[in-house]
């Protein structure tokens, strides 16, 4: 008589799928391209206004200056935070 020894296999084989990244660098994006394009422009426009020669009070003054830019950067870091909410991590975090 024989006698078969069945053997289970207990191992589970996963198989790996990859995701694609869902958003580009932040050095890529036209958000970024946007971001700086304003910064440039709220600087530009903070050195030229106001400045013809008299005494006269700046209408748009540097601390104005410094806040639009502190928008454009609230709202820089919004809109790049809202495109990698929905992303998946490209590391393997098996803790």
């Amino acid at each position: 008589m024989s006698t078969t020894q069945q053997h289970h296999d207990t191992t589970t084989h996963h198989t790996e799928r990859s995701h694609g990244v869902e958003t580009r660098p932040a050095r890529r994006t036209t958000e970024l391209i946007a971001y700086v394009a304003a910064v440039l422009a709220v600087a530009v426009t903070a050195l030229v206004v106001g400045d013809d020669g008299e005494n006269t009070v700046d209408p748009f003054s540097a601390e104005q200056a410094l806040r639009y830019i502190t928008y454009l950067t609230i709202g820089y870091m919004i809109a790049r935070g809202l495109a990698k909410s929905g992303s998946r991590s490209n590391t393997r975090d098996n803790s």
